[in-house]
């Protein structure tokens, strides 16, 4: 078999079925959890309005669509039942973009939380103040977050639920 026959036969065998460059298969396209183009601003106001009304705190979540361990989280937040159950219970969730700079004042206003890498978590009460920040990082186990640890923080930080 000739050379060029033999790259021919390689390069045949490496591209995927579908046509696409190998490198373009290989990575499966993420659904964008954060929204690029919303005023940061603007959805603390909308999440702090409804925390008041509905007597829970405000989750920030920093980061950014690129962010693998910003989808990780994401994912653990709708995939864990206790999880979800409990962010629905005493949370409402402001998924913060921070691309490029983008919200950098409402990065600012919380105490550069980004500073700890991304994904970061940041607490509010229903007026806006801020109760702790959270470096991700720490609940992580490996290569995924720690359910147990990720639960045990918003267990903390959960509104105190007075039975009349």
């Amino acid at each position: 078999m000739s050379i060029a026959a033999s790259v021919s036969a390689l390069l045949f065998l490496l591209t995927p079925p579908t046509g696409l460059p190998a490198d373009a298969a290989a990575k499966p396209a993420r659904a964008a959890i954060y929204d690029e183009s919303a005023d940061g601003g603007k959805q603390v106001e909308e999440g702090l309005v409804r925390a008041r009304k509905e007597n829970k705190r405000v989750l920030l979540m920093f980061g950014a669509n690129w962010c693998g361990w910003c989808h990780r989280l994401h994912k653990l937040f709708e995939s864990d039942a206790q999880i979800a159950a409990k962010l629905k219970q005493d949370f409402v969730v402001v998924m913060i973009d921070v691309n490029k700079s983008h919200n950098a004042d409402v990065n600012q206003r919380y105490g550069n939380p980004t500073r700890f890498g991304l994904p970061v978590l940041v607490v509010l009460d229903a007026e806006g103040k801020a109760l702790t920040t959270q470096d991700t990082g720490k609940l992580e186990e490996g290569d995924h977050h720690d359910p147990a640890k990720v639960l045990a923080f918003l267990n903390q930080w959960a509104p105190s639920r007075r039975s009349s």
